[in-house]
Order: structure tokens, then sequence, then C-alpha cells
């Protein structure tokens, strides 16, 4: 397969180029490759756009974009070389997709407001997945989700059925229900029990997260930004007062980690 250099690229040429990658005079490693072989690399790419925009970087969202949209071309040309799709089909699919969810667009249905739209949308998702109970619409949420956005995903969808708290009170309520069973299950000594409890109170512990208009997902990855930058802060002033952190008590680390508290207010 012929390919020759231009000064600027299309998709037309994305896809010619992983057919050329994958051709029998092609790179090895792009031939030997499997859906299962770069299915974490779907998965990387995805979380560092994401991270991109996160951080408000446009150069790098450019980037990761690219390296997102070379899996997609990439897993659709495995199948075109089986014959099962093409990277067209694909496109041909969710361009149909968009079209029948938006009828108040392609159509003539009525959609003012973005609540009308969405329902209408679950609806058409539930009638052409051939879906006709919330229950059965819950089992379609995807097992491979973070297990946080999923829990959101699947009470929402509860919620829209109206098996939901009338109020944030109750799911408040619940989550010290499931932690006082977490904590009778530990006292046990019953391994399976807490993970079972653990599980319970986390999953309750989303249910917070909607009531207060929060993204559990989002929550809980800046929770883990804030602990680095504290903990990193902690290393400083522990470096900087000859502490040896690993000899350290628990009282002397537990003062510099509020020191960093106060100082990051």
């Amino acid at each position: 397969m012929e390919f020759k250099e231009k000064e600027s690229y299309n998709f037309d040429d994305l896809v010619a180029i992983m057919k050329l990658l994958r051709s029998p005079e092609g790179c090895p490693w792009d031939k030997e490759q499997t859906h299962s072989s770069i299915r974490q690399n779907l998965i990387e790419e995805t979380y560092e756009a994401i991270e991109a925009i996160d951080t408000q970087d446009t150069a790098l969202l450019k980037e990761e974009l690219g390296d997102v949209l070379l899996q997609v071309v990439f897993h659709a040309e495995m199948e075109s070389e089986k014959g099962a799709f093409s990277i067209d089909d694909v496109c041909d699919g969710i361009c149909k997709k968009l079209i029948v969810r938006h009828p108040h667009i392609f159509s003539d249905v009525q959609a003012d407001t973005s609540e009308t739209v969405l329902k209408n949308w679950d609806a058409i998702k539930m009638k052409t997945k051939s879906q006709s109970t919330q229950g059965e619409v819950m089992q379609g949420v995807s097992k491979a989700l973070p297990s946080l956005m999923r829990s959101t995903k699947v009470q929402q969808k509860a919620s829209k059925a109206g098996f939901d708290w009338d109020n944030a009170d109750g799911a408040f309520e619940k989550v010290e229900e499931e932690l006082s069973e977490l904590r009778s299950a530990y006292e046990q000594g019953d391994h399976a029990a807490c993970e079972e409890e653990l599980g319970d109170l986390l999953f309750s512990a989303v249910n917070v997260s909607r009531f207060v208009g929060a993204d559990a997902e989002r929550a809980l990855y800046r929770a883990c930004d804030k602990f680095i930058s504290r903990f990193t802060a902690v290393e400083r002033l522990a470096e900087e007062s000859g502490l040896d952190m690993k000899k350290a008590t628990l009282a002397q680390l537990d003062s510099l980690w509020e020191k960093v508290k106060e100082c990051q207010k």
C-alpha cells in the first residue's frame, strides 16, 4: 500500500494509515494486536483525555482526543479485516442513533427544555433496546464503569422508577445505618460481611452525593488529589524539622497534618 506524506491529514488518512499498519507489509506490533491486548489502551487514553479536560489544557486535549480516536479506528479495523463491520458502519450507526434520539430536531416532536429532551431520550432508548422496566435498564448499565459512576447511574434509574428517598435525610440516615453494620461486622471478625457492608456503605455514600448535588467520582478524584498534596507538604515539613516520618509518633504526624490543613484553607 502506497503512502504519501502530506502537509495536513484528515480522518480518512487516519483510517488509511491504520490499514497500512495492519497490512502484511505493515508494523509487526500493530499486526499482532487484538481487542483484548489493547483494551487497556482505550481505558488509559480516555482517562488521559479526561485529565486534559479537568486541567483545561486545550493543546493536550487535542492530542489526547487523537489518541482516543486512534483506539476507535484500531478496533474498527480489526473487525473490518474479518468482514464484520467497518469504521463507516460505526459512523453510520452513531449517526442513525443521534437522529432517532433527537426527534425534536429531525422530526416533529416538541422538546423545549433539556429535561424534556432527556425524558424523550430515555424513553426512546428503552424502546430501541426492548427494555420495558427500569430493572432491565439498570442491567444495561455497563459493569465496566468505575464503581462510583456505575452506582450513580443505577441509583438514577431507580429514582426514575420512584424508588428513592424523599430528601437527603433518608440518605444520610442510611449511611449511618450501613456504617454501624460495617463496624459490627468488623468487631465480629467477619471478613466476608465486612466487604459486603463496606460495599453497602459506599453505595449509600453515592446516594448522598446525588442529594447534595455532587459527582461521587469527581469528589473522590479531588479527595485523592487533596490527600497527595497534603501528604507531600507533611513530608516537606517533616524534613525541614529533621523528623523521620517512619519513626515519628502518630501525634507528631497529626500535628504536621493539621498545620498543612490550616495553611491550605
